[in-house]
């Protein structure tokens, strides 16, 4: 959102607002540590395919993209004469407020498999040197012995988890084979009906073995997401009752590994989709974490209505407080409304003010920030707010806020540019006192 600018009605700081370019042009030297506002990806070592959309990614969108506008000071400017000037550079900087206690662990789901692992170097490196504390994957969910966990498939994630006790695994686990093979409701009743009497419990229980055998016993388990919608045959819709007792009888098979320390995760769609998903909330007993999947859809949704919607953002909120979880967001990205800036700044506000366990951004077409070059104006704004930044950390102190920039010499008045605008040029901009008598 831009800045809000004040009306100038004297007419040395009228000819003073008038003269911002020239000071920012003039005055403003490069910025040491500000995010390059340019893309640099050319510069990068990146891939050089797009990754396979995972389970539980969601169809490209046939959407024009959103423009981005930002307003023109509203200020009266008396007719005289001003020198030509170069042009200021297009700063654009986030309007996501300079956290107080730094950002919550992020990270992006880059690829299930361990082509995910090579890119979390390269995006850190895309986003200044910033910290992906959060690693994101799938399992596959087309026959069990998938879902067992395969251990050529896990042990590249296990290495990266392990690399440093301060990163976190987050790993998608479907409760069902053919989990996308568009299986009818009946049969999904069925299958349900089965699991909770404890028919698929042996192979939870490997999937539980293998991770421990792997020292990566404290991986966040999403188990079973996006219940509340059509797509996967784990979905809760056809039977919520026995939905819960199948989560339950999983989470206690995994639970009863010994070593394990898993987490789980209960995660739907935003909003009502099929079926409230508050109807398929298993119990406080067997849930640790209440996560939610929240892409820019559908068309024409501000982010406003996605926060006030039912089941949507605020209801997540709110719920999970009631219950006393941590919120996370394990998918999240753009959509239906195509490259809209203004998504990518109030999705990272929100998440900066409510302060989720983790949260990993979709990267591939359409979602994505930095694999997809469809989205310019929203990159912009993601790379600008991430980067060089470390997650908070308890055991550390809060980050800085950035410099104030030099002292401003006796013969100048500051102008209020905003925190952002400033700490990007560096400091503050100041109006020559001077300047009026010096032009005539």
């Amino acid at each position: 959102m831009a800045p809000q600018h004040r009306r100038v009605r004297t007419r040395a700081l009228a000819v003073g607002a008038a003269a911002v370019a020239v000071s920012a042009a003039l005055a403003a030297g490069p910025v040491a540590g500000a995010a390059p506002m340019d893309d640099a990806r050319a510069a990068l070592p990146g891939p050089t395919e797009r990754p396979t959309p995972a389970a539980g990614a969601q169809p490209a969108p046939g959407a024009e993209p959103a423009a981005s506008a930002f307003p023109t000071p509203d200020v009266d400017i008396p007719a005289v004469s001003v020198p030509q000037l170069p042009p200021v550079p297009d700063l654009r900087p986030p309007s996501v407020p300079a956290p107080a206690k730094g950002v919550p662990p992020f990270g992006a789901f880059l690829a299930s498999d361990a082509r995910g692992v090579e890119r979390m170097e390269q995006l850190s490196r895309w986003l200044g040197g910033a910290e992906l504390r959060v690693g994101h994957t799938y399992l596959p969910g087309n026959h069990w012995k998938d879902i067992e966990g395969d251990v050529g498939f896990l042990e590249a994630w296990a290495r990266w988890r392990n690399a440093d006790d301060k990163r976190m695994l987050v790993l998608n686990v479907p409760l069902q084979e053919r989990n996308e093979a568009g299986v009818p409701d009946g049969e999904v009743r069925e299958l349900l009906r089965r699991g909770a009497a404890g028919e698929f419990d042996h192979h939870f229980r490997t999937l539980a073995e293998r991770l421990v055998e792997l020292k990566i016993p404290d991986t966040v388990l999403v188990l079973g997401w996006e219940m509340n919608g059509i797509t996967y045959t784990h979905r809760c819709g056809p039977d919520p009752e026995n939905w819960k007792k199948y989560w339950n009888r999983i989470v206690t098979t995994m639970r009863s590994v010994p070593g394990q320390e898993f987490r789980f995760e209960f995660t739907p769609n935003r909003g009502r989709d099929a079926v409230p998903w508050t109807q398929c909330y298993p119990g406080d007993d067997t849930v640790d974490i209440i996560g939610m999947d929240s892409y820019d859809q559908p068309q024409g949704m501000s982010f406003d209505e996605q926060v006030k919607e039912p089941y949507g953002l605020q209801a997540h909120v709110d719920f999970a407080k009631a219950h006393g979880k941590p919120i996370a967001y394990p998918e999240w990205g753009l959509f239906r409304n195509g490259d809209n800036p203004e998504y990518m700044r109030r999705m990272l506000a929100w998440m900066q003010q409510h302060r989720p366990l983790y949260h990993t951004v979709t990267d591939y077409c359409p979602h994505g920030v930095w694999q997809c070059d469809d989205n310019p104006d929203a990159s912009r704004v993601f790379r600008n707010a991430l980067w060089g930044r470390t997650p908070e950390d308890p055991q550390t102190p809060a980050p800085a806020e950035p410099p104030a920039g030099p002292e401003l010499p006796d013969h100048c008045a500051p102008l209020d540019l905003g925190r952002w605008v400033e700490h990007w040029l560096g400091g503050k901009l100041c109006l020559r006192l001077d300047w009026w008598s010096r032009s005539g």
